[in-house]
């Protein structure tokens, strides 16, 4: 096991998703507390000219600020942070956010490998990465990096994803802590979010 369980330790959660990711987002976004001790930062694969909906969308019903970010804006626990189509968002060292227009990387920008390996980095055995539905390999490697870093690292049961290709990489590439469905993820993430309140 890579990651810890004393939840008072962390201080933000990096989700991926992609196909399917609406859905599961809302899900395990849903069962976070209003009073959130975490922050929470999310690439979901959209198409790169697309208007970013996915703010509202995840925001509808929710008790937890959900935005995209401005550059260099500091991460705070208790926000829900989205990149937008066609930037990736990284996690600098000093836990702000920057945007660049790099290369895709598995055909997507924003990238869930950048984000995922930035935050490592950047929060180490603070960071909790969570894998979700999705139909490439992205996020593998940034949540390799995360179980390196000693951050706790999850993913959704294959099984039961829509997409199961994008949980299935991430468990080839690393040992993990949590094989869940998307109500044990949320529900995971709240035991989290409120121990370190």
């Amino acid at each position: 096991m890579s990651g810890g369980t004393q939840g008072n330790r962390f201080a933000a959660a990096v989700i991926g998703a992609s196909a399917g990711g609406v859905r599961a987002l809302q899900i395990v976004l849903g069962a976070l507390p209003a009073q959130c001790g975490l922050a929470i930062c999310i690439v979901s694969h959209q198409v790169p000219k697309s208007k970013s909906y996915l703010v509202d969308l995840l925001a509808d019903g929710l008790e937890l600020p959900v935005r995209v970010p401005d550059e260099k804006e500091e991460i705070a626990a208790g926000n829900v942070y989205v990149a937008p189509p066609n930037y990736h968002m990284l996690i600098e060292v000093d836990r702000t956010v920057s945007f660049s227009i790099d290369l895709p990387i598995h055909f997507s920008r924003p990238s869930i490998d950048v984000l995922f390996k930035s935050a490592a980095d950047a929060y180490g055995a603070e960071l909790v990465g969570v894998i979700l539905t999705g139909a490439n390999g992205d996020g593998s490697l940034g949540l390799k990096r995360i179980a390196e870093c000693g951050g706790m690292t999850v993913v959704q049961d294959p099984e039961t994803a829509e997409a199961g290709e994008m949980p299935r990489a991430a468990l080839a590439a690393t040992p993990v802590d949590h094989v869940l469905t998307l109500e044990g993820i949320g529900g995971l993430l709240a035991g989290l979010s409120k121990s370190t309140w």
